[in-house]
């Protein structure tokens, strides 16, 4: 798979998951250009340290190679199942990798990196950031001065992971009308979610509450300590932003730097979160839609997008389009193509060429786009990445709508975004059946932590813009650092916001509050 293609994936991740029915200073040593396993040596007393082993294997299974001039160790620590009582339970393995620069100079530490989800794999995340600023990778100044150290959190991929939607459940669930009016289809879906959380219910039992995002957050300072760091150095996407904010309630004197992209705001319900998404969706559509008549070359779907891809998706539930296998292109796949085409503003012309393409008889591009949103293959085997979104962020919520809020919610939200409002509303049906005990994160200031850097993107549509601000203030210590521009987090995307994110992170001189970056 191309780099630039692979890195796209990147940005293909939601906060609240979408599912209808269902994007660190102790040296450690340098072993040189050909070393074995080595380990990073950790404080006295604050845990184990990572064995690394050399895996090349990693980014040749995700792109195909590795970066030039990087190196790939990977390692594994152990952490408590519970953290509020780590020794009455058994223990989690945690999966990192680290790239380091054959060219490395002046290293300052670790960087720890999150690409949010949640559920999504951090490791990958790691590979792909190492291929630098010519692959759409961190900056090279970046690579040089640290260690990129990504980690799978807990129930996530290589972690411990979660598994407990059958693939057959995934793909009824991605393939369901995504805006179910008649009582008999939602209440189809309601009993699909009931299944999904008997299940995973069934094999997990009171572990489910375990993957909440405090425990993870707590599992981080284990890393930090596992590396060889003093202080962490953090870099969060999307809800790797709630994440990180997590860590910093919990151990604020910990931070040397913290960079938020994408921000998630704790403070909002899982009802008030998924309208912003709502909100945030159709403003990004809307914005797609006045690209597409403006470039009738590129989007054959012009003038009238919007009308296009709605008829698409009304067309897709009698007669849906049957591609390679005889499978059908209903109307959750082509609503899912359109939410991954809308992450990144190179995914525009691509979602005008494949809703063009379906009126044709062709569904590939669409089934391309939801693919890669859903992490399915071509065998129709799923990542556990929905499991591990469904169970930390239900074991997240204080509390879930009730299905009638539900239902209420998706009649009054069609009203109000037309596209999004009513597949937001039903996408919260599973957390109404989770079993899980609930571990809300905490919601305050990181009082005494340095100066936090929290980038927004003002046509983001997973985390909208407006959310921003308010983890900042909420923070306490948060610094906004605005893009002008479009799809879903921004750093390293544009050199304005690039060049205010590396000052900050190698000198920690944060950005003058309030600047903003023009596309």
């Amino acid at each position: 798979m191309p780099v630039s293609r692979t890195l796209r994936a990147l940005a293909v991740l939601l906060v609240t998951g979408l599912v209808a029915g269902c994007t660190v200073p102790v040296y450690a040593p340098n072993t040189g250009r050909n070393g074995g396993d080595t380990a990073t040596p950790s404080p006295a007393g604050s845990g184990e340290a990572v064995t690394w082993r050399p895996c090349p294997d990693v980014p040749e299974d995700l792109v195909g190679r590795g970066a030039p001039n990087m190196r790939y160790e990977c390692g594994s620590i152990a952490v408590p199942q519970d953290w509020a009582s780590p020794g009455g339970t058994g223990t989690f393995e945690i999966a990192l990798i680290r790239a380091r620069s054959t060219r490395q100079d002046d290293r300052i530490g670790s960087l720890l990196v999150n690409p949010g989800g949640p559920g999504a794999s951090g490791i990958d995340t790691a590979v792909y950031l190492s291929f630098g600023e010519t692959y759409g990778g961190l900056p090279d100044d970046i690579l040089r001065r640290f260690d990129i150290v990504g980690f799978d959190p807990r129930g996530v991929n290589r972690s411990s992971p979660v598994e407990c939607i059958s693939d057959d459940d995934l793909d009824a669930s991605f393939g369901a009308d995504p805006d179910p009016d008649t009582q008999a289809e939602f209440d189809s879906l309601v009993a699909l979610n009931q299944r999904i959380g008997q299940g995973c219910g069934a094999k997990y039992g009171d572990k489910l509450g375990l993957y909440a995002t405090e425990q993870a957050a707590r599992d981080m300072d284990a890393i930090r300590t596992a590396v060889g760091d003093d202080k962490l150095t953090y870099l969060g996407y999307s809800y790797g932003t709630l994440l990180g904010a997590t860590y910093a309630q919990l151990f604020p004197q910990k931070i040397r730097a913290m960079v938020l992209d994408g921000a998630v705001d704790p403070g909002q319900d899982l009802l008030a979160g998924s309208e912003s998404q709502a909100k945030g969706f159709e403003l990004a559509f809307s914005n797609f839609a006045t690209w597409c008549g403006s470039n009738a070359s590129k989007c054959p779907i012009a003038p009238d997008a919007r009308a296009a891809v709605m008829t698409a998706i009304d067309k897709a539930r009698t007669s849906p389009v049957r591609g390679n296998g005889g499978r059908e292109a209903t109307s959750g796949w082509v609503l899912y193509a359109v939410i991954s085409s809308l992450y990144t503003e190179q995914g525009w012309e691509e979602l005008g060429k494949a809703i063009g393409d379906l009126a044709k008889g062709d569904a590939d591009g669409v089934f391309e786009l939801a693919d890669s949103y859903a992490e399915r293959d071509n065998s129709g085997r799923y990542s556990n990445l929905f499991d591990a979104n469904l169970a930390v962020n239900c074991a997240d919520a204080p509390v879930s709508p009730e299905v009638s809020q539900i239902r209420a919610a998706q009649s009054q939200w069609r009203a109000k975004y037309p596209l999004f409002g009513a597949p937001l509303a039903v996408g919260m049906l599973p957390c109404a059946f989770w079993p899980a005990k609930r571990d809300p994160y905490p919601t305050g200031a990181a009082t005494g932590a340095p100066p936090i850097v929290v980038v927004g993107t003002t046509g983001d549509p997973a985390t909208p813009y407006e959310q921003t601000a308010k983890l900042a203030s909420m923070l306490g210590v948060g610094v906004v650092l605005t893009w002008e521009g479009e799809g879903h987090t921004a750093y390293p995307q544009t050199r304005c916001i690039s060049d205010a994110v590396d000052k900050y992170l190698l000198d920690l001189n944060p950005p003058p509050a309030g600047q903003r970056c023009p596309r």
